[in-house]
This record gives structure tokens, sequence and C-alpha cells, in this order.
């Protein structure tokens, strides 16, 4: 059992401690290792406080200790600033243009907390969530799977192939919500136990972190990292030292579902014909009624409603029997059948799909095709809208990717106006669609409320730099290189930021051990910044909290197929993978320091 902790307390608390600390200061020296240790104790404290039985809201967590890392950063920074020495000069003068010049322009909120970068998030997850209400992905998951005959393993191995191409450009988070929806979709028409749900849910974080970091843009500690050693990172050391372990990583996942899921196969032509039908099905909810589930969320939506007979139809979809034969199978009156059929799907539809399974049912396959055949009919009238919606949002990638390459020639040009260009067309094909539009807006804004809390941990590794911090583990470094040389000492710095990453968030380790590398020789700096972004990407899938992606993959586990699926549990399930990925990263990172070692 958790226990939730106040946030409004400890706020309070911060705040007390940061007047404390004010006045410390004022008459006594404070050395800058304290903002080092409040920094790491906050840090810490997203995991002590995020996974264990006392909880605290990460927002309050962050923006509370930032109070208080100001306000031990204030006496340390203010009697030899130049700030002070301009005020004395100039008068108030002085502070207008440095409040200007720090906080009314991008390239000042920038430095202090890259503004730019979680703008471009803001853009790009509104992107991608109204990119996902076209139900393009779910449309070519099918069309494979059909494909492919009904086999799961060249399925999964193209789809998960998709989302990793798409998660170097696309927002990771966003790709991870869909995928998995669709991947379980999959796998319970397969008849697939529990344990392998589990399973390929969780190397979804891998699909979309590890193998997706092959380019900037779709993973933010990706974008941290090129923001802190522009202009040294660039798209082509993306694609020179990050595409082939992004690659690789690949190879690993696929190897390791095809152990998992070999054998299992979806009957496709003897398919439900909502799941024959599942991008229109997803598209129709969206558009009736605002939001998108798959049959084990909405049966948990009606929980209540089902009483006694929710486990027995709960155990039926895990089968992968239609929601609609579950219910007439377990006896639910069909008053209330209907309704959640209506409810799930569309009140229209509710008594010939009701009727449509109760045939089905009976082995009478004849007739229920015939009421079936009035379903696809208002499939078909809602093609029209789905196929526009489609098209723009396949031509809103044109204004994203020309900002992106603008970008990529001219540094001055800010990131978030191609996240923006590409949301704005997008927006265009759904936003005749009320339901449909106010959904895309909804998800956009609940994915990007988990990015807040970064807010004033950037702020606080700003000070930190302020104050030197990262001078000595600069020191540190090449001192590790002289003495042991590059090889060795990148491969312990991605397994320093694995392990760091699995434990905290790993956008923070991206930020907090970039600024180490800045004097490093560029092709030295090539091999580490390369080292340092594996770490942080496969650290992140370790544990149910090292990235957003986790988050995301463990509250759907634990909400769709097991509640009490543990996070010792998460754990021993993916560190075979990690230890293989760890493994091939041996190779590659030796391999590039021979490499290094010959050129020179």
């Amino acid at each position: 059992m958790t226990v939730n902790l106040s946030p409004t307390k400890f706020l309070l608390g911060c705040c007390g401690a940061a007047i404390l600390i004010l006045v410390y200061g004022s008459f006594a020296q404070i050395s800058p290792s304290l903002v080092a240790i409040e920094v790491f104790a906050t840090i810490l404290g997203l995991f002590l406080l995020g996974s264990f039985k006392y909880r605290l809201d990460k927002n309050a967590l962050t923006y509370g200790m930032g109070i208080v890392i100001f306000a031990t950063f204030w006496p340390i920074w203010w009697p030899t600033s130049a700030l002070k020495q301009s005020l004395a000069q100039e008068g108030t003068g002085a502070l207008l243009s440095f409040f200007g010049r720090h906080f009314l322009t991008l390239h000042g909120l920038d430095h202090l907390f890259h503004a730019d970068t979680m703008l471009f998030i803001l853009g790009l997850t509104l992107f991608v969530c109204v990119i996902a209400q076209t139900r393009l992905l779910e449309e070519i998951c099918f069309a494979v799977l059909n494909k492919m005959k009904g086999n799961v393993v060249p399925t999964i191995a193209i789809l998960t192939g998709i989302v990793s191409f798409a998660s170097g450009i696309l927002d990771g988070v966003s790709m991870i919500g869909l995928t998995i929806r669709i991947l379980v979709m999959i796998l319970f028409m397969s008849r697939a136990k529990d344990d392998a749900v589990i399973y390929v849910v969780m190397v979804s974080t891998v699909v979309t972190t590890v193998c997706g970091m092959w380019l900037a843009y779709g993973e933010p500690p990706n974008l941290i990292m090129k923001a802190n050693l522009h202009p040294h990172l660039d798209d082509a050391f993306f694609l020179r030292y990050c595409a082939p372990a992004a690659l690789a990583s690949y190879f690993v996942v696929a190897f390791n579902l095809r152990k998992k899921l070999k054998g299992r196969k979806v009957d496709t032509e003897n398919m439900d014909i909502l799941d024959a039908h599942a991008a229109d099905v997803r598209f129709l909810q969206a558009a009736r009624h605002g939001e998108v589930l798959i049959p084990t969320e909405f049966v948990d939506h009606h929980k209540e409603e089902l009483g006694e007979h929710y486990d027995a139809i709960e155990k039926g979809l895990h089968r992968g029997e239609p929601l609609g034969l579950t219910l007439v199978k377990e006896k639910i009156p069909q008053t209330l059948r209907r309704k959640l059929l209506g409810l799930y799907l569309s009140d229209n539809l509710a008594e010939e799909l009701d009727t449509h399974y109760e045939h089905a049912a009976r082995g009478d396959k004849g007739t229920g095709d015939e009421w079936a055949a009035k379903v696809k009919r208002t499939f078909r009238s809602m093609h029209k809208d789905k196929v526009r919606a489609q098209r723009i949002g396949a031509l809103a990638f044109i204004p994203f990717i020309g900002f992106l390459a603008w970008h990529a020639l001219n540094h001055e040009v800010p990131l978030f106006l191609a996240s923006f260009a590409g949301f704005a067309v997008a927006f265009t094909g759904i936003v005749l669609l009320p339901k449909t539009r106010s959904l895309a807006l909804h998800e956009a804004k609940h994915e990007y409320m988990e990015y807040l809390f970064l807010i004033p941990l950037f702020f606080s590794i700003s000070l930190l730099q302020k104050v030197g911090f990262f001078d000595r583990i600069s020191d540190l470094l090449h001192h590790g290189i002289n003495a042991w040389g590059p090889s060795h000492v990148a491969y312990v710095q991605y397994m320093g930021a694995t392990v760091l990453s699995a434990i905290l968030d790993n956008n923070v380790v991206a930020d907090f051990a970039s600024h180490a590398l800045h004097d490093l020789e560029l092709s030295i700096l090539h091999l580490f910044a390369m080292a340092q972004i594996a770490g942080y990407a496969v650290g992140g899938c370790w544990t149910h909290i090292g990235c957003a992606q986790s988050v995301v993959a463990y509250a759907f586990i634990q909400r769709e197929v097991d509640s009490g699926y543990t996070p010792v549990q998460w754990i021993k399930a993916m560190t075979p993978v990690i230890l293989e990925i760890c493994v091939l990263m041996i190779v590659i990172i030796y391999g590039e320091g021979m490499l290094l070692e010959f050129l020179h």
C-alpha cells in the first residue's frame, strides 16, 4: 500500500528552507558543493519517492527543490556576479537588460532550461497525437498481418521495425502508447499467454528508445545532448555513430520476440468484424465518443456494471474472443449488452452488432453475416473522413521535415518551428471532427505534463555549471582517458549512464553527463557521446521508471494485464535483453575505439 505525501506541505517546507538558506548565506559562506548535493538529492528523490511506499508528486518535488537550489546558489553567485557590478555602475537599467536578455529571449531561456527543446517536445507531442487519430498505424499493422497470413512473428517484426524508424523522428512516448495497444490486440487474437503479452509490452520500450536513437529528434534526451554539445553533434553524427547501435539493438529485440512468440498465428480468414476493421473502429470511437479503447480497457471502465461477470469476460478477451461474443457467452442481459456495444462503438450499430454476435454464438454464420454487412456500410461511410485525415497527416511531414532540414543547416532557426508546423498542417485533417479534435489535444496535454517536472531540473543543472561543478568532472574524464585509453573509459561511461538512467530519469542523465564532454577532442567526443546516448537509452528501459516509455508501459501492464505485476518482476524480465545489448555495445564501443586509434 502506498502513502501519498502532501505536495502543498512539501512546497511550503521548501520555501521555508529556502528562506533559512538565504538568511544564513547573507552572513556566512556557502560551499558550491552544497548545490551539487541538493541536485543529487532531488534526482535521487525522484527514484525513491516514485518507486516505494511513500510517494510524492514529481512536479512538487522538482519545483520545490528548485526553489531550495536557487536559494543556495544565490549567495554563492551574487557577491562576485557581473550583474551586481553592472547595477553599481549603471543602475536599474542593467537589471532590465539582464532580465530581458535571459528571460525574454529564446536564446536566454534556452540556456536556462532548454526552452527550444521543451517547445519542440510540446509541438511534437501535439503533432504525433493528431497523427495517431488518423489510425494510420493500425491500418498498416492489419495490412501487414493479412499479408503475413496471420503469422505473428513477422508481423510484429515489421511493425516494430516501422516504430523503431518512426521513433527516431517522432515522440517515442506517443509512439509507445499507440504501439503497445496494437501489439496487445494482435497477441490476444493469437491467444498468447499473459506472460508473453507482458514481455512484448516491456520490450516495446527498447523499440521506442534504444532502436529510436538513430536520430536526434524523436527522443528528448537526444535533443538535450545535441543542444548541449552543439555544434559537435549534428545529424551526421547520429547517423554515423548511433544508427548502427540502434539497428543492432533492433535485431536483439527481434530475436527475443521470435523466441517468445514462435508459432503464434491469427486466423485472419475468420477474424471478428471489429478486429478486421480495427482502424475504422478506432476512428469511429474517437469521432463518436472522444476516446479510443481496446476491449480490455473498455471492460475495465465498466467493471461495476458487469459485476460478477467481469473476471470471466476479462479472461475471454485475453483468450482472443471478441467483446460482443464474450458478452453473449457470459449471458449478459440483452439490454446491457446493447448499451455496452453502443458505448464501445456507436448507438446506431448496437442492435446490429449484438444480433451478429448472437448468431455467431449459435454457430449460425450466414445470418450473422447479414447483420455484419450493415456494420461494414457504416465503416464505409466514415472512410472518406479517415482517408482525408490520413492524407493531410502524411502531407504534414513535408513542413516538419523541411524545418528540421533548415534548422540543421542554420542552427539560429528555432527547432520548435518544425514540430509546430507539422502539427498545424496535420490538425486541419481532424479539425472538423470535434470529439476527435478534443481527444488529440487532451492526449497531448496529458503526455506533455510528464515532461514539466524537467524544467526545474534543467535549471538546477545550469546553476551547477555556473558554480564550476562540471569542470571537475571534465578533469576526471581527461585523467581517465590519459591513464586507461578512450575505449575503456567510454565503456565505463556507457555502463554508468545505463545504471544511472535505470534509477533516475534518462532526460536528467543526458543533461547532467553531457556537460563534462565539451573539452574533448572531436573524435573522442563523438565516441563518448555515442556511449552516453546508448547508455541512457538502455538504462531507461531497465526499470519501470527509467524513462517515460517505461512508465507508460508499466502502467499499462498493471492496468490491463496483471494488476499485481511488480518492479522486481520487470527488472528480472528485462535484464537478459539489457545484458545482450550491453555485450553488443562492448563490440561497438571497442570497435570504434580501435578505429579511432588506427586513424590517429
